[in-house]
């Protein structure tokens, strides 16, 4: 505790205590709310009980990783960089991120279309934090943000695809490549921009999970889910050499 009592109590040491709840109150949130296994039908005009592009239920556990991680990293910033200029630059965007992440479960029970929208918040700021964070060393900041930016990539792109068959705005099947194609345009610019490699990891891993769920009931979708793997696979470790 002396190394934290001799930082002081200033705003850089503030923002990174601000950081440490706000990530325990993400990862705490699934505890205190109703599960979420997805919209609730009865927020959608049209059925969604199958949604168009989303992975395979034991895909989200990778939520754990993040959840645990994200602590582990804001901890060690506010324990050992309470005021380091690099370490606090993230800290605003995180902020940002995890504080609607800490609602989202109960606004996404109530509003499909208010759920979709902050998740795509949730995405920009923590890539903004990912991009923000120090390179070194990796495993305590980017890493970390890289999943946990990675995750909410394709998860937005599900929400979307599901927001979109649910009003009726699109076909299910059209909406499930307007989703799949969404996500990998969006994996592949922020591969090459973010340089981590845990980012393309997250998205692999959700790929996966599409491949499983919709591999008899859209083929040609996990076909190009198993492509967008192979490039994205390829494009991380170029981006990493």
């Amino acid at each position: 505790m002396a190394r934290l009592a001799n930082s002081g109590l200033n705003p850089t040491t503030l923002r990174a205590a601000v950081t440490l709840v706000l990530v325990l109150a993400f990862a705490g949130a699934p505890l205190l709310t109703a599960p979420f296994t997805g919209f609730d039908p009865t927020t959608l005009p049209y059925d969604v009980s199958t949604p168009p592009v989303q992975p395979a239920g034991y895909a989200f556990a990778i939520w754990g990783v993040i959840y645990l991680w994200l602590i582990a990293s804001a901890g060690y910033g506010l324990w050992h960089h309470a005021n380091t200029p690099n370490w606090d630059a993230m800290r605003w965007p995180l902020i940002v991120s995890a504080g609607i992440g800490a609602i989202w479960i109960e606004v996404a029970l109530r509003s499909p279309i208010w759920a979709t929208i902050l998740i795509f918040v949730m995405l920009i700021t923590a890539v903004l934090a990912c991009l923000r964070a120090p390179i070194s060393p990796t495993s305590w900041a980017r890493a970390p943000l890289g999943l946990y930016a990675g995750w909410l990539s394709a998860a937005g792109f599900v929400a979307l695809a599901t927001t979109l068959t649910g009003f009726g705005i699109m076909p299910r099947e059209i909406a499930g490549w307007a989703g799949l194609l969404g996500a990998l345009a969006t994996a592949s610019a922020l591969t090459t921009r973010l340089r981590v490699i845990t980012y393309p990891i997250a998205v692999i891993w959700a790929l996966v999970g599409v491949i499983v769920s919709q591999w008899q009931s859209d083929p040609s979708l996990s076909l190009a889910a198993v492509g967008g793997i192979a490039a994205l696979a390829y494009q991380g470790i170029r981006a990493r050499a």
